[in-house]
């Protein structure tokens, strides 16, 4: 049987419910849509928010030759197999590829000549920053759009479009749980109303719910507190609790990636010159994420973990930069004094740059107006 979510999936943006900044009126979506412009771009946001709905809206519009991938599954084969496919010559072809982040660098440089040559209009949907997953060449040639997740109202819009009749109660404890993802909450209904032959209210929601599993909002208030007792366990060289917390974003679905980087921060921030490895160590981490991917990745995170919070802490590094950034802002761009200035020519020679300059002088090479600063 088709899935709930799929049957009520809206066919025109008239039936369209939410990201009003993208197609509203005189928004840029609705726009291209409307005027059946033809080009490249990438949907970014998180689960449920109507990623495929508009890429099929919009292929829809074009009365274009539609394909669907999933970068999970998908290799270069399939995009040779949609790329020999016959077309009428004024008719655009369009690649929704979902989960486009999980193409590595060869696969999206094998993508990019279809792209650049107009054989593919690439339609791709992402959960993850395009800036980090999606290589520059690609990137820019593509449109990013960011879809936001749904309002509290808008989700009660769609679940009302479910079919079912459900009272406030229930309507309210579905939108907490589902936390502005429509298509969890539309399965939700779904589930239940299988289990319990379409008697779909608050208990029985609850029931489907079996496994009590930890909410963790990824972009809400819980998102900054877990992560910030994971950074300050490990200051305080807490691997037990930093492990716990590691534990607790992964259960919540965050993303791996997100805490790597946080952990190669951290090592020059907190260790620093303390231990130096940290950063190779916290680079290495970060690399295994990326080529490992969860569940296996979780070990990575939690080695690295754990060497990170046992490490000797020094922060002076850090706290250096911090105080010569401040100086740098405030005081905008003192001049470089002139024996440090390269002279390739006779007219800077003439003007003194780099006169008297001593590969290992002991003289102060601080601005004049910084001279005796001491930041480190």
């Amino acid at each position: 049987m088709e899935p709930l979510a799929n049957q009520i999936r809206p066919q025109t943006l008239d039936e369209y419910v939410g990201q009003t900044h993208l197609v509203g009126a005189g928004k840029p979506l609705r726009l291209a849509i409307e005027r059946q412009h033809v080009f490249s771009f990438v949907l970014w946001g998180t689960p449920g928010v109507g990623k495929t709905t508009l890429a099929r809206i919009y292929a829809n519009a074009l009365n274009a030759d539609f394909y669907e991938l999933s970068a999970v599954s998908a290799g270069k084969d399939d995009i040779r197999k949609i790329v020999k496919q016959p077309r009428m010559m004024d008719q655009p072809r369009i690649l929704f590829l979902d989960e486009i982040h999980r193409f590595n660098k060869a696969q999206q440089d094998f993508l990019l000549p279809f792209v650049e040559n107009g054989e593919l209009v690439l339609i791709g949907a992402t959960t993850e920053n395009p800036s980090f997953e999606i290589i520059p060449a690609l990137l820019s040639r593509l449109r990013v759009f960011v879809l936001e997740e749904f309002s509290a109202e808008e989700m009660r819009e769609i679940i009302e479009r479910s079919g079912y009749d459900l009272d406030a109660e229930a309507k309210d404890w579905l939108v907490a749980m589902a936390n502005g993802d429509a298509r969890q909450a539309l399965t939700m209904i779904e589930n239940t109303a299988r289990l319990y032959d379409r008697n779909v209210t608050l208990e029985t929601l609850q029931n489907t719910l079996q496994s009590k599993f930890l909410r963790y909002d990824k972009q809400g208030e819980e998102h900054y507190n877990v992560i910030s007792a994971f950074i300050k366990s490990m200051r305080a060289s807490q691997p037990d609790a930093a492990i716990y917390y590691l534990a607790r974003m992964i259960a919540g679905g965050e993303d791996p990636k997100f805490i790597a980087r946080r952990m190669v921060i951290f090592a020059s921030e907190d260790i620093g010159l303390a231990q130096p490895t940290a950063l190779v160590v916290a680079n290495a981490v970060f690399r295994a994420v990326e080529t490992v991917g969860l569940p296996e990745a979780g070990i990575n995170l939690a080695h690295g973990v754990a060497y990170l919070a046992n490490c000797k802490k020094d922060r002076s590094a850090y706290d250096a930069y911090k105080k010569a950034l401040d100086d740098a802002n405030k005081l905008g761009n003192l001049p470089v004094p002139n024996l440090l200035k390269n002279a390739p020519t006779k007219l800077m020679k003439d003007l003194k740059y780099g006169e008297d300059y001593e590969l290992y002088s002991k003289e102060d090479f601080l601005p004049k107006k910084l001279k005796g600063k001491k930041y480190f």
